[in-house]
């Protein structure tokens, strides 16, 4: 009788622990164990009475003017115990519902987007649309095939600003992207105030892997910073610099001012100072690329994305349901059941 038992608690914890298969699962499965000792606790019972139904009953008053009680409460009380037993062992076990959380390894870098918005980004080489709205779009593109990398954002043109810093959560970055307007900082091109402010940005990043995308259509001309100095700190700190000159060869409609339909535009010719790029790119161990067009900008965001992989680890955390209320209730009827049985009948404990 107590293996027979036994078996039974065992059959029953391996019903409840493959539950977690299902998306089901334990705070604490080991305690389940215990529900093998609730059959043999019942057998011990039934052994312990040595086969006898008898009743104890607290009041003689009770047998005298009572109706006779049935042998079945006899039965009934232990089992209601053995429930109460069961669902407070299962309450205990913490019964959730939900993923558990857990590490994963994957492919992801630490990657600053660091985009030129001077009023050159305005011009029209790229038809239909101008270099900004080129460079917002590819952007996107690039940010929303991110899976565990953490991208920020800083924008410049006679000065610097962090838009976003490094994070995953990457719908912020988009709706920073989309906001990224011409005439939001001082009129210039300050690369190596650029290059400075997204290396602090990378400089303690958890990450193995740090990048710096740069992304400019002209010449350093403000700015305390020199962009090669700049370069070599970066450089110091394990950061890649993947720098990238925007604009079409030979001239370009460039605004020039406002007149009385909106902004003015000349044909200049588009300056963009490659051997600089090429010495940034160089020195931190990244690489210099040319966009002519809008196709060639998104084949170096391809590029680039390809270039660039380390392992970093990741941790995602999955909130539980928990549904522990349900097996403390069940019992706790249990028992008051057989409480209600006892001091209705009047029988002893």
């Amino acid at each position: 009788m107590a293996a027979d038992s036994l078996g039974l608690g065992a059959y029953w914890l391996d019903r409840l622990s493959a539950l977690s298969v299902l998306g089901f699962g334990f705070a604490h499965p080991l305690v389940l164990g215990l529900l093998g000792l609730v059959p043999l606790w019942l057998w011990w019972q039934r052994r312990r009475e040595g086969g006898q139904r008898t009743i104890a009953f607290s009041r003689l008053a009770v047998l005298a003017g009572g109706p006779r009680p049935s042998l079945r409460y006899v039965e009934w009380l232990p089992r209601l115990r053995a429930f109460a037993l069961a669902g407070l062992i299962v309450a205990i076990a913490q019964p959730r519902s939900g993923a558990r959380a857990e590490r994963v390894n994957s492919d992801g870098i630490d990657i600053a987007l660091t985009i030129d918005i001077s009023s050159s980004m305005l011009a029209e080489d790229f038809q239909p649309q101008n270099r900004m709205e080129v460079a917002r779009e590819k952007l996107k593109r690039f940010v929303m095939g991110r899976k565990t990398d953490r991208v920020g954002l800083v924008a410049f043109s006679g000065e610097a600003l962090t838009q976003v810093p490094l994070t995953t959560d990457y719908p912020v970055v988009l709706a920073a992207i989309d906001n990224l307007q011409v005439g939001q900082l001082e009129d210039g091109t300050a690369i190596g105030t650029a290059i400075a402010t997204a290396a602090n940005r990378l400089r303690n990043s958890p990450g193995r892997s740090r990048v710096m995308v740069l992304l400019t259509d002209g010449e350093n001309n403000r700015g305390a910073i020199d962009p090669r100095t700049a370069a070599q700190a970066a450089g110091t700190f394990g950061i890649r610099i993947y720098t990238i000159g925007v604009g079409s060869e030979g001239m370009a409609p460039v605004p020039v001012g406002r007149g009385l339909f909106g902004l003015r535009y000349e044909n200049r010719p588009v300056k963009i100072d490659e051997p600089l790029l090429t010495e940034i790119a160089t020195t931190t161990g990244g690489k210099y690329f040319r966009a002519k067009d809008a196709a060639a900008l998104q084949a170096i965001y391809e590029q680039i994305d390809r270039l660039e992989r380390s392992a970093v680890e990741a941790k995602a955390f999955i909130r539980y349901t928990e549904r522990f209320r349900w097996p403390l209730l069940f019992g706790v009827v249990a028992l008051l059941g057989e409480l209600w049985i006892r001091a209705r009948r009047g029988i002893l404990p």
